[in-house]
């Protein structure tokens, strides 16, 4: 793409009128930090090795079909609903939503969970990176061969564990008897980087080597947020844009080698099955995952749209950060399959019995394949920072959330102590992934994402898009949507409006009650957990969920008059509810058509502080 063609996608918009600038809250300096930041935030891990595994469990080629469905139903409708929402007051994910209390509390109990995971996974990511490279390279001499050191280490350490030190070996001739289940790489990522307990049951010691890398992302992250979006918005320009050089590198290394096409036709080839289509399960599996690799209803979206300026056109970036996020999940299965096909051509076994799924394709198979190649520890290197720099980038979302949500609910008591607040944020949330780095670690990090990263997640999604569409209503945000990009014609929002009313809702419904049907106990590998793990883990979503139900319940018996009186009441917006800069509101947010809007409220003595409604 030619240099014109890029500023023409992410230039500004010319703004309208004085103040476009908003000094007090600050904006982005420049509009290609915010994109960087938006595809940072949006392209995570699960891009990596979520969707590869998706692609080619659910017929390869053929499921690309569902997935890019999925994205122009759902996908895209809900980024820039979310989008715009934060982008019109200029407000975090909880004023945002000042109607809800309720929503603030479960909407804050859900930025906690989600980034205190990501970071336990970045951990990991730091450990097992660091770990494997390091003792691949510590006996780099003539004697001693790289895959000497490895397997040494390796062998030494997973057979002590089981009580056998074996002092004596060659690398063709181990004998570890509790170990002859395991390939090298589950051995070294249960045994050493893990060190992996029975199940939940067992919680064991905090593994140090853990806690140390859980401490080391903490203090990244909150170093390149130590000013929030001014700085945050000059280190993406790394961590944004270099996982593609990455990915490149890997790309053209794994396609160069033996079995490479093999894996490709596996992942995406000649061996689609379009008989999948007909299965409810590909489609579910879609839907999801594209929900989870947007990040949509997490808050992030809505954060960093808060920093644009009024008239930015988010309908362009919403379809330039989503087709990017689908874009980089297809090209990274390339690079992640070309090297898994060689691996199988070196075991000469089938590449389905290499791939593995979620964390064991990141952390077992594709290592495990990388030890194959000439310079092995070079390309662990580039994978797992690669891994690194997609996950620091999520993070950095997630924690912007945080406090975006806490300096805009408390101006006068964090605006000024950003920074102190940056690290009482990341010092909070290491103190809270502690769990997740004992030796039943990742277990919990297994029940977090399984309960709390999907359930929670679709069900603030559907009400999201309900409250917006049907109480605050779409007609009313299609109107707060055109003073920022302009008027459009009828036929351009009869699209979005069908999304928004019908097919978005029904969609998420549909998953959510498909997902009740099928329903499994979650295991990690042969692992099953212990009935109170079950029940901890509905105890969560009900504990995340229930502000919602419960809060609109109380403050609907606290408001006057009839209960329909009471109802219309909390479904009406308040004169809060408006552009954050006095120029950007006209005569629709004007105050004086405000304080006229809500006389009847007043009279009847609500007080309710709403914007749009309690569900």
């Amino acid at each position: 793409m030619s240099k014109s063609s890029f500023d023409f996608l992410i230039n500004q918009d010319p703004p309208v009128g004085d103040g476009a600038q908003n000094a007090e809250r600050e904006n982005w300096t420049s509009k290609r930090e915010y994109l960087l930041s938006a595809i940072g935030y949006a392209v995570g891990l699960g891009n990596v090795w979520r969707f590869p595994y998706l692609a080619y469990k659910n017929g390869g080629g053929a499921f690309l079909i569902p997935y890019f469905v999925m994205l122009v139903v759902a996908g895209i409708p809900l980024f820039f609903l979310e989008s715009a929402f934060g982008q019109f007051c200029s407000q975090g994910p909880i004023n945002v939503w000042r109607a809800f209390h309720q929503i603030k509390i479960t909407l804050f109990h859900i930025y906690i969970f989600h980034t205190n995971y990501c970071l336990c996974i970045l951990s990991e990511i730091f450990s097992h990176g660091f770990l494997l490279c390091c003792f691949c390279w510590c006996q780099m001499c003539p004697c001693v061969s790289l895959q000497k050191c490895f397997w040494s280490y390796l062998f030494l350490v997973s057979c002590n564990i089981s009580g056998v030190l074996v002092v004596n070996w060659t690398q063709e001739n181990t004998t570890c008897p509790s170990s002859s289940m395991q390939s090298p790489s589950e051995q070294y990522w249960d045994h050493v980087a893990l060190q992996r307990s029975s199940g939940l049951d067992e919680t064991g010691p905090v593994v140090w080597h853990l806690a140390l890398c859980l401490l080391l992302s903490s203090i990244i992250v909150a170093a390149a947020l130590i000013r929030g979006i001014k700085s945050s918005g000059k280190v993406v320009y790394f961590t944004a844009t270099f996982p593609y050089v990455l990915i490149v590198i890997l790309l053209i290394r794994g396609v160069t080698l033996e079995g490479a096409r093999d894996g490709i036709e596996f992942y995406i080839g000649s061996q689609s099955n379009l008989t999948k289509l007909t299965e409810a399960q590909v489609w579910k599996d879609a839907a999801t995952q594209t929900f989870y690799s947007l990040s949509i209803g997490w808050g992030g979206v809505t954060t960093l749209a808060s920093y644009n300026n009024f008239h930015n056109n988010m309908f362009k970036d919403a379809f330039l950060i989503t087709l990017t996020n689908a874009g980089t999940s297809v090209f990274a299965g390339f690079a992640i399959f070309s090297i898994l096909g060689h691996m199988a051509h070196v075991y000469e076994i089938p590449v389905g019995e290499v791939v593995k799924e979620g964390f064991g394709l990141a952390f077992i198979a594709y290592p495990d394949a990388l030890s194959k190649l000439p310079i092995s520890p070079l390309w662990s290197v580039l994978f797992f920072f690669m891994l690194l720099t997609v996950g620091l980038d999520s993070q950095f979302g997630g924690i912007e959330v945080i406090t975006t949500c806490l300096i805009d609910a408390f101006p006068e008591v964090f605006k000024s102590k950003r920074a102190l607040l940056t690290i009482a944020t990341c010092s909070i949330l290491y103190l809270l992934g502690l769990p997740c780095v004992t030796q039943a670690g990742i277990y919990w990090v297994t029940l977090i994402d399984q309960f709390v990263a999907s359930w929670v997640l679709l069900i603030v999604a559907l009400l999201e898009v309900i409250g917006i569409s049907y109480i605050y209503g779409a007609n009313r945000f299609v109107k707060d949507i055109e003073m920022m990009i302009g008027q459009k014609s009828f036929g351009f929002w009869l699209w979005w409006r069908m999304c928004w009313f019908f097919i978005t809702p029904c969609l998420i419904l549909v998953i959510l009650i498909w997902s009740v049907i099928t329903f499994q106990s979650p295991i990690y590998g042969t692992v099953k957990y212990p009935m109170w793990g079950l029940v901890l883990g509905w105890c969560m979503i009900i504990f995340v969920v229930m502000w919602i139900f419960g809060i609109a319940v109380y403050k609907l018996f606290r408001a006057k008059g009839t209960p329909w009186q009471r109802v219309k009441a909390l479904c009406r917006p308040s004169e809060e509810w408006h552009p954050y800069l006095d120029v950007h509101r006209g005569e629709r947010y004007s105050e004086e058509r405000c304080r006229h809007k809500e006389k009847p409220v007043r009279k009847r003595e609500t007080n309710v502080n709403v914007i749009t409604s309690s569900w």
